[in-house]
């Protein structure tokens, strides 16, 4: 699927400083999320499931990615091109998460699909997991 891509209205300036503005940006809203999670409890089952998203991420590039299939067709470097997977993951066939957990928070109100920006209701369904601040 090849979108073409029309004139960019905006010059080189425009799009550093956005680039910058987005850079600045970073640490204010990162460190608030950082400082009201840091005492969250972190065991062998948040390190378990760390590993099964870690899995889903690398069967995503092996199947969908459409630079690292480029990649291995073109006989490139096996070593360079999965360089960017992550050296521990783990499998499992048919995983379902504990339910209350916050695994299944994140499967069932951040895997699906749905209109971000129009979801009116989403703020007030995490609130009542305690994933808001």
């Amino acid at each position: 699927m090849v979108r073409e891509v029309g004139p960019i209205p905006h010059g080189w300036e425009d799009l550093f400083q956005l680039a910058q503005a987005c850079g600045q940006g970073f640490l204010p809203s990162y460190l608030p999320i950082v400082e009201a999670r840091r005492a969250m409890a972190y065991g062998e089952r948040e390190r378990q499931f760390q590993l099964y998203r870690r899995g889903r991420y690398v069967e995503f590039n092996l199947v969908f990615d459409r630079g690292t299939i480029f990649g291995l067709q073109t006989k490139g470097r096996t070593e360079s091109i999965l360089m960017s997977l992550p050296p521990l993951v783990r499998w499992e066939y048919g995983y379902q998460p504990e339910a209350n957990s916050w695994e299944a928070l994140l499967y069932e109100e951040f895997l699906r699909p749905r209109d971000w920006h129009g979801d009116e209701t989403l703020e007030a369904r995490c609130r009542l997991h305690g994933a808001l601040g």
